[in-house]
């Protein structure tokens, strides 16, 4: 039996109709004769859908007892022995109760479809394990239940059940999803218009790239080369040159036209040596590109019309944004330009934008490509001069007289234009041939190869020196202007190292990058070994089949240091590069150094602050402990002093001391304690689901009746914190509202429920404190203006906060209306909660 295929109806909120699809589904299978059954589907009390469940067959749910109350969930080994062909099975994201079959239903959903059974389900795309801080940011509420992208896409189907966010707000308010009590909640908080929009992008967005990745699955596995022009894709072509910034904006508004465009910039270098274009400039280029929104590829090629096409029809671009040719007119005689061919080759499916700029015509500007220092073109042309040249000469002059030496002035003047065209060679083979054709046709005696006159030798002579000159001047320009050009390339590649280290750029892996793309490389690595003798590990790569094992595998390695090395793959290097590869191994070797001195000046800043706590904590115990330590001894010597006969007052009075100051000893122990576990990281809260209404009052134990007011009603949901540290949080932020709350105005500690969570709020009447020092109170041993004798060591608002983030929650300050401070403890709500069982947040969830 083969594997069941799964099908999953994806939602961007709660309430969009995924469940009633499915069921709809269910149906439509049901009449074509499909054995169809519903393994777990909840309808949260909604009339519509639980409709829908009648007519289709329902496995009995497993029930199942925790913690006194009883659950119901799929009955996965009754599907099993049912076997149907089709199973519904919503929520697949649910977190089953303990003592289930499975941790996760996705986990009891995989065993159907290994059991050959189909299955439709549902999911909402925030419970997608890679959105999970995504949809945080967005609703401030984090997804405890999740399900791994993996399972969603493997999916044999994904249908997206949309609704608009207004849509799904009237559904809202007239009572479609939720109860009456808790629709102005939902649509004052999780429902919000701003909440639905994202996450309804996302949820778009996310299928889009599964229909994407089908498309391009599709497209391989049947070879299509053509152009689909399902989304907009601009490529946009760069030479490293300035006019590259305005292609690049050009492009991105191109993008924003359409929906879902995507802005692709691709540079095409030769694979011989380093790359012709600016790496200063091209850095920029990226660092704008991405910032846009877009990404940065860098590819290798010889004919850069061919390689931008081939790029382009790899990605399935639509359009491509080039720059209109910086080459002047008659730089044009030599061909149309890349512009002009990437038009006429691109095809009737790919638009070619040629966008002006303000380097038009102003020339390349850049460092000319290695190889042939006058280019291919050009010296083909000074063959063509130098050879064919005075032949054509020849035949011209043969019909008209002008004269030996008007005759010698054209051989010359062929000579000299064979020599600024194609350099040394072309020049000499056209002087050769000219000073025969001279000699023969024109010198007397005609028709022979010698020379009657002496003065026809001279000027023969004078005509093969001048013409040698001129191609050595042209040669040797040429071969300036390439060193020009190239140590141009190599002190801005330089320059550009020099700066990194100025700017303190320490990323390993973006400096390899940079070597690979510099140097037209496949993969770069950087190895390194203890000794001579021990063997290499690698500290960084790029780039694929990257030679990680030994430097001698790789086609070029440069020494980085005394037991480092930089290697390459991809092919072999010219000596005259490796100049420049030096350096870069070079700032590879500081920046791998700088990384590990960051992570040691870390680990010091780390000890470094152990030391400062432990230099407070003495000066704590030093200060704030001998002061009780004191009045409880003074009192214990009273007490058993045998010259004073105590009253029972008095005697009393003593006891009351030793007592005050053992539980003042006892508090600052505990706070000292309690901070030495935060800082360390040690504090593991036990988290189960407790009321509210249970642990406050045990809280206020120490504090006397009439400091206090508590409004914490029994109706609020369950929260899942641990109870010990609860207790604790809060005994310290009362115990700190009292001290500064002035005499006859009683802390007022009440709790609310808010959507998916509850709030804890401690408020007093006293001083208040500033914005800015709001959040500075939360630190160790801070205590803020003129602290109440025996205020403690500053640890009580630090430990409260610590405590409150172990489980979950979240602590700050609020100023109270009316002068004082308020401090807002916020806690999760517990979905299924004794008293609320549906939680704002999530409705469809049945969580444990």
């Amino acid at each position: 039996m083969g594997r069941g295929k799964l099908r999953i109806y994806l939602g961007a909120a709660p309430g969009v109709g995924k469940t009633y699809a499915m069921l709809s589904e269910a149906h439509r299978r049901v009449e074509r004769g499909t054995d169809c059954v519903v393994g777990f589907v909840e309808h949260h009390g909604r009339s519509r859908t639980e409709v829908m469940l009648h007519g289709l067959e329902q496995i009995p749910r497993r029930e199942l007892e925790y913690r006194g109350s009883l659950f119901t969930e799929m009955d996965v080994d009754a599907v099993l022995r049912r076997a149907p062909a089709v199973a519904l099975v919503d929520e697949l994201a649910h977190t089953n109760v303990p003592g289930s079959r499975n941790a996760k239903r996705w986990q009891d959903v995989e065993e159907l479809l290994a059991a050959g059974i189909d299955v439709v389900s549902t999911v909402n795309i925030q419970h997608l394990e890679s959105l999970g801080d995504v949809v945080e940011s967005i609703t401030g509420i984090r997804q405890r239940e999740t399900v791994p992208d993996e399972v969603v896409r493997r999916a044999d189907q994904i249908e997206l059940v949309d609704m608009s966010p207004q849509a799904l707000r009237r559904r809202m308010a007239h009572g479609n999803i939720y109860q009456p009590d808790k629709i102005d909640a939902a649509l004052s908080n999780y429902f919000r218009p701003g909440n639905l929009t994202a996450l309804r992008e996302l949820a778009l967005l996310w299928v889009a790239d599964r229909v994407d990745e089908y498309l391009n699955e599709y497209r391989s596995r049947h070879q299509v080369s053509a152009i689909w022009g399902s989304r907009e894709r601009i490529v946009v072509g760069l030479t490293g040159g300035p006019e590259g910034r305005t292609l690049i904006r050009r492009a991105a508004r191109l993008a924003e036209k359409g929906a879902g465009g995507e802005v692709m910039a691709v540079y095409i270098a030769r694979s011989d040596g380093l790359t012709s274009a600016s790496p200063k400039e091209l850095a920029v280029q990226r660092t704008l590109v991405e910032d846009l929104g877009g990404t940065f590829h860098h590819v290798v090629g010889e004919d850069i019309p061919a390689a931008l096409l081939d790029f382009a029809r790899g990605v399935n671009a639509t359009q491509i944004v080039l720059g209109s040719s910086r080459r002047k007119a008659w730089q044009y005689v030599f061909g149309p330009g890349v512009g002009a061919t990437v038009a006429r080759e691109s095809g009737p499916d790919l638009d070619v934008h040629i966008v002006t700029h303000e380097e038009v015509a102003k020339g390349r500007g850049l460092p000319v490509a290695r190889g042939a220092r006058l280019g291919r073109t050009r010296i083909l042309a000074g063959w063509l001069v130098g050879v064919l040249g005075p032949v054509v000469l020849a035949l011209l002059l043969n019909t008209v007289d002008l004269g030996l030496a008007n005759d010698m002035l054209l051989f010359l003047a062929l000579t000299v234009a064979a020599a600024l065209l194609g350099g040394l060679f072309p020049a000499l083979a056209s002087a050769a041939l000219g000073s025969f054709l001279l000699n023969y046709y024109y010198t007397p005696p005609l028709h022979r190869l010698t020379i009657a006159d002496p003065r026809n030798i001279v000027a023969i002579a004078i005509f093969v020196a001048v013409a040698v000159s001129v191609a050595s001047v042209v040669d040797l320009a040429a071969r300036r202007t390439h060193q020009a050009a190239r140590l141009r390339a190599e002190s801005e590649i330089l320059s550009f190292l020099a700066g990194s280290v100025l700017r303190g750029e320490t990323s390993l892996e973006a400096l390899l990058e940079r070597v690979r793309e510099t140097f037209g490389m496949e993969s770069a690595a950087l190895l390194e070994r203890e000794s001579d003798v021990a063997p290499w590990t690698c500290a960084g790569s790029v780039g694929p089949g990257a030679p990680v094992g030994r430097p001698e595998d790789a086609d070029v390695d440069v020494p980085a240091g005394d037991h480092m090395a930089l290697a390459l793959s991809g092919r072999v290097l010219p000596a005259s590069d490796r100049r420049v590869l030096a350096a870069f191994a070079a700032q590879a070797a500081v920046v791998l150094d700088r990384q590990r001195l960051q992570k040691e000046a870390e680990q010091a800043r780390t000890l470094a602050e152990g030391n400062r706590i432990r230099t407070a904590l003495l000066a704590a115990v030093s200060h704030d402990l001998r002061t009780p330590l004191a009045g409880i001894k003074a009192s214990v010597t009273s007490l058993r002093s045998d010259d004073v006969e105590w009253s029972d007052e008095d005697r009393a009075e003593l006891l009351a001391a030793i007592e005050e100051g053992a539980d003042r000893l006892d508090h600052l122990v505990g706070n000292l304690l309690d901070m030495s576990r935060l800082q360390t990281g040690t504090v593991t809260p036990l988290i189960r689901e407790i009321d509210v209404d249970e642990v406050v009052p045990m809280a206020l134990g120490g504090v006397p009746e009439d400091n206090v007011e508590l409004d914490v009603p029994e109706t609020l949901p369950m929260v899942a914190v641990d109870a010990g540290l609860l207790e604790r949080t809060v005994a310290n932020l009362v115990e700190n509202a009292v001290k500064y709350s002035p005499l006859g105005s009683p802390v007022l500690v009440a709790a609310s429920a808010l959507a998916d969570r509850v709030e804890v709020r401690v408020v007093d009447r006293g001083p208040g404190v500033p914005d800015e020092a709001k959040e500075r109170i939360f630190e160790p041993f801070q205590r803020y203006g003129d602290a109440p004798r025996g205020a403690g060591v500053g640890l009580g608002l630090a430990v409260a906060r610590g405590f409150a983030e172990a489980m979950g929650g979240t602590l700050n300050a609020e100023d109270t209306p009316g002068g004082g401070l308020t401090m807002v403890l916020t806690l999760r709500a517990v979905n299924g909660g004794a008293h609320h069982p549906v939680r704002v947040a999530e409705p469809e969830r049945q969580t444990t």
